[in-house]
């Protein structure tokens, strides 16, 4: 393949339902050997790192790092496809708000089988993400669809 081509670009629910198998294969794996626990502790924090660097690569490529460039990102990346539904969009200087009403994430876990790796494999990386994208500003969620709730309750807003 020559160094100019691009490869073509896959939605963010696309892969993720290409790494889930392999990704909840090796935490069963590990957990058969170390134990569940501790392999969860493990994969909490690879998974965890990786969100880091995602924020910050999300960033560089957005050209910035404010709740407006956020925004994009949700709408452009993670809702792609009509992957989430995205309600009751708030967004000011200080804070975005907004409630998402579906997730393709959580029926795409279920369908695999692995509905009980879903928080962990996806919704755990929304609180490091922004450690990564930017560190003054918080996430602050007290539900998920993934967890059985009927919305997901995103509150971004700078520390």
């Amino acid at each position: 393949m020559d160094k100019k081509e691009s490869i073509t670009e896959i939605s963010h629910l696309l892969c993720r339902e290409i790494q889930a198998p392999i990704v909840s294969a090796l935490i069963k794996g590990f957990a058969r050997e170390i134990g569940y626990n501790e392999a969860l502790v493990i994969a909490k924090e690879v998974i965890r790192e990786d969100a880091v660097l995602s924020g910050k690569s999300l960033a560089e490529k957005y050209s910035g790092n404010s709740l407006e460039d956020l925004l994009k990102i949700v709408e452009e990346v993670w809702a792609k496809d009509e992957t989430m539904e995205i309600e009751n969009i708030k967004i000011n200087e200080n804070e975005l708000q907004f409630d998402v009403t579906y997730c393709g994430y959580a029926e795409m876990y279920e369908r695999l089988g692995i509905k009980e790796l879903g928080c962990l494999l996806s919704c755990s990386r929304d609180f490091p993400f922004m450690d990564g994208f930017n560190p003054e500003m918080e996430l602050i969620r007290t539900k998920t669809i993934m967890e059985g709730a009927k919305y997901c309750d995103f509150r971004y807003r700078k520390k």
